[in-house]
């Protein structure tokens, strides 16, 4: 399955976009769009973590300090501890971007006003895999050296 070609938005593009679907003014949008960041930021500076119900969370984790090695050089380098914003995705975003196009066998299975309609298909688990829905298996890491401190 190829993805689309993406186009990239920017916050104004974004901010123009609400305020025609609302019919607010936009530059009302965009000073709220623009707080609604800088809230966030200043959340993560003061080391909390902000959560949005089926979205994703926010946090700032404290990443180790660690021996490193210089890819051209070979040479042995000491990264410092430092802080990282992690994201980890909501389960409404994951199902709605991270998964596969729906089956359109499935779909109107949850359809349940209309009594008269045929029994939903037999679970995808128990279905053969088509060759578009079987993922590959993610590439091995090569063998680490002894000495590494990988």
């Amino acid at each position: 399955m190829t993805l689309p070609p993406h186009k990239t938005i920017t916050k104004k593009e974004l901010a123009n976009r609400i305020a025609d679907e609302t019919g607010q003014p936009k530059v009302v949008v965009k000073d709220i769009l623009q707080r609604f960041l800088d809230s966030i930021v200043d959340e993560l500076v003061a080391g909390n973590r902000l959560e949005f119900r089926e979205f994703g969370v926010f946090e700032v984790r404290e990443r180790a300090p660690r021996r490193a090695q210089n890819p051209r050089t070979l040479e042995k380098v000491d990264v410092p501890a430092k802080r990282v914003v992690k994201f980890k995705v909501g389960r409404l975003m994951r199902d709605r971007v991270c998964d596969e196009t729906p089956d359109p066998r499935n779909e109107g299975a949850g359809n349940t006003t209309d009594r008269t309609a045929a029994p939903a298909a037999a679970p995808a688990a128990a279905a053969p895999k088509s060759p578009a829905t079987i993922r590959p298996e993610p590439p091995k890491p090569p063998p680490s050296k002894p000495d590494s401190p990988f």
